[in-house]
C-alpha cells in the first residue's frame, strides 16, 4: 500500500475511492492516469475492508441473563 493512505481514517478512505470511482465512471482520464487510479482505488478498497475487518472484530453483542439484565458479551457474528 501506499505511504499516505494508512494515514487516512475509514471516511476518508472512502470519500477518495468514490471521487476515484467517478473519474473512472467519467471516462475523461487518459488511460494512464485511469491505470494509476484503478490501482490507487484498489489499495483504498483494501485499506476500507481493513479497517471494516478490525471493527467488526472489536464489536461483542451484550449478553442478556434469565432475568434481562447484562450478563456478559459474545464476539459479534454478521452471519
Amino acid at each position: 500500500m501506499s505511504s499516505e493512505a494508512p494515514e487516512l481514517n475509514f471516511e476518508q478512505a472512502l470519500r477518495a475511492l468514490e471521487d476515484i470511482v467517478h473519474k473512472l465512471e467519467s471516462g475523461e482520464a487518459p488511460l494512464d492516469e485511469s491505470i494509476a487510479l484503478y490501482e490507487k482505488g484498489n489499495e483504498l478498497r483494501a485499506l476500507c475492508q481493513q479497517r471494516l475487518d478490525a471493527a467488526k472484530a472489536r464489536i461483542e453483542a451484550i449478553t442478556l441473563g434469565p432475568d434481562g439484565t447484562p450478563a456478559g458479551t459474545t464476539p459479534f457474528d454478521a452471519g
